[in-house]
């Protein structure tokens, strides 16, 4: 791994779960925002100090709803348990997301938000052979980040069943489709995409990891060869 890798790598694989509870920063535009549809408010009545003074509180409440659902997974997952992980009032997740669906895509957005900023973080210190460094990066999900990765998925595999989950999910893939189309070209980028979460996948499902040889030959058969001179 190199150095570039080093640095990505610390960064992103060693959060822990108060990480996701209590990180900040502004989402990357590709994810889109986390924010449900809030309930309206009375015209008579005046929105809560807390919620006036507070513009990050959705941010808190979709990383708690990660921190939840990666301890006691999707199933588990309810407004009073987010409440109780962000340290906010039990109205103020049903003020941002009034449904259980909404909570979970909440989370979902912000996962694949904080997944894309990562690998565009990744991929601007690029350099080198691409085979080698995409090997790298699973080996790194797969590893030191293995447990971030899990819940990752469990988020995105609940849209299996919900619906309203669809559209996030979606953004996802497109999301780094985009992202590995501006290392190579449109249909590799979909192609390694495509393959980089299956071995993802497959992966964290398995007890054993697939060897750094084996991953480097599956990229080397989707990346396209180098011109002869």
């Amino acid at each position: 791994m190199n150095a570039n890798s080093v640095t990505w790598a610390a960064s992103r694989g060693h959060r822990g779960m108060a990480g996701w509870a209590r990180s900040s920063g502004p989402l990357p535009e590709v994810a889109g925002n986390t924010g449900g549809t809030p309930k309206r408010m009375s015209t008579t009545q005046p929105a809560p100090a807390a919620r006036r003074k507070d513009p990050a509180r959705p941010e808190r409440i979709a990383r708690a709803a990660i921190a939840v659902v990666a301890e006691r997974g999707v199933d588990k997952l309810t407004h009073r348990a987010v409440a109780a992980q962000a340290g906010v009032p039990l109205g103020s997740t049903t003020y941002y997301f009034a449904t259980l669906d909404d909570l979970l895509a909440s989370a979902l957005r912000q996962a694949a938000a904080d997944d894309v900023a990562h690998l565009r973080e990744w991929a601007q210190g690029l350099n080198g052979d691409l085979a080698v460094a995409l090997t790298d990066l699973v080996l790194h999900y797969l590893g030191p980040a293995r447990a971030q990765t899990a819940v990752e998925h469990q988020l995105y595999i609940a849209a299996l069943h919900k619906p309203a989950l669809h559209g996030a999910s979606q953004e996802w893939d497109s999301a780094l489709a985009e992202l590995f189309a501006s290392l190579v070209d449109p249909a590799t980028g979909r192609a390694l995409s495509v393959v980089f979460c299956g071995l993802l996948l497959q992966g964290i499902v398995r007890e054993s990891v697939p060897s750094r040889d084996e991953i480097e030959m599956i990229f080397r058969r989707v990346l396209p060869r180098p011109a002869e001179s």
